[in-house]
C-alpha cells in the first residue's frame, strides 16, 4: 500500500527566489515619485504660461502695457509704476514687466463714459493713490493696491473728479457738488489717513503762537466742578 499524502498547516512556502536586495523596493518607490515629479513639471509650466490672462493683460515690444479690447483713459506715473484706468472701470498698476494689481471701480458704467477718466487718479503722498469717482473717493498703496480707506459722497451729493486740486500742505482738495441742498458746491480735503478734520489742522494752519484751540484740556464741555 503506498504512501498517503500528508497536508500540512502553518507551514510556510518557500519564497522565489530574486535577485533584488533587501530594501532596494523601498529605495525605488521615492525615486519612481520623484522621476515622474520631475517629468510634470515642464508640463506644468506650459500650461501655466499658456493659459489667457484673466483680464486680458499682456505686454508688448518695448515693455507696453495694453490690455486686449480696452483703450486707457487715464495713466498716472508714480515710483516706477503706470497706473492706468480703463474704459470698463478697471484701474491697473504695471512696473514695465508685469502687473502688480488690478481693482474695479463699482458702478463705473453709469458715470465713466461721460466723465472720460479726467482726474480720477491722484497721487496722495506716502506711496498712496487716490481714486476720485462721483460717489467716493477710495485710497490704494501703489505697492500692493490694498485699500486704505474710503470717504462717500454725501447723500444726494457728487464729487467732481476733474475739480479736484492739491494744496500745498500735501492734502487733495476735491470738489462735492449738491444740487439738492442750500450747500450747491463746497470742498472736501483729504490726506493720506483719509477726510481732513477741523481738529487734525490738515491744511498746517494753526492758531497764532501755536496755543490749542481749547486752553483747558482736562474739560471740554462740563464746566469744572
Amino acid at each position: 500500500m503506498g504512501d498517503l499524502p500528508v497536508e500540512t498547516t502553518g507551514a510556510r512556502r518557500a519564497a522565489p527566489e530574486t535577485s533584488e536586495l533587501p530594501g532596494a523596493r523601498l529605495v525605488r518607490r521615492p525615486l519612481v515619485a520623484t522621476l515622474a515629479f520631475l517629468l510634470a513639471v515642464p508640463v506644468l509650466a506650459a500650461v501655466y504660461e499658456s493659459r489667457p490672462a484673466p483680464y486680458g493683460d499682456h505686454f508688448t515690444a518695448g515693455a507696453r502695457y495694453t490690455r486686449d479690447g480696452r483703450h486707457p483713459l487715464a495713466v498716472l506715473r508714480a515710483r516706477g509704476d503706470a497706473i492706468t484706468l480703463w474704459d470698463d472701470g478697471l484701474v491697473t498698476a504695471a512696473d514695465g514687466s508685469a502687473v502688480r494689481w488690478h481693482r474695479a471701480l463699482p458702478a463705473s458704467a453709469d458715470w465713466l463714459p461721460a466723465q472720460g477718466g479726467t482726474g480720477v487718479l491722484r497721487p496722495l503722498g506716502r506711496g498712496l493713490l487716490a481714486v476720485v469717482t462721483p460717489p467716493r473717493i477710495a485710497a490704494y498703496r501703489i505697492a500692493d493696491g490694498d485699500l486704505r480707506w474710503v470717504v462717500p459722497a454725501r447723500g444726494g451729493c457728487a464729487f467732481a473728479p476733474e475739480r479736484a486740486v492739491r494744496h500745498a500742505a500735501g492734502a487733495l482738495l476735491v470738489a462735492q457738488l449738491c444740487p439738492e441742498s442750500a450747500w450747491t458746491s463746497q470742498l472736501i480735503a483729504v490726506d493720506e489717513l483719509g477726510r481732513t478734520t477741523l481738529h487734525r489742522a490738515p491744511l498746517g494752519d494753526s492758531l497764532a503762537g501755536g496755543r490749542p484751540e481749547h486752553p483747558n484740556t482736562e474739560k471740554v464741555v462740563a464746566q469744572p466742578r
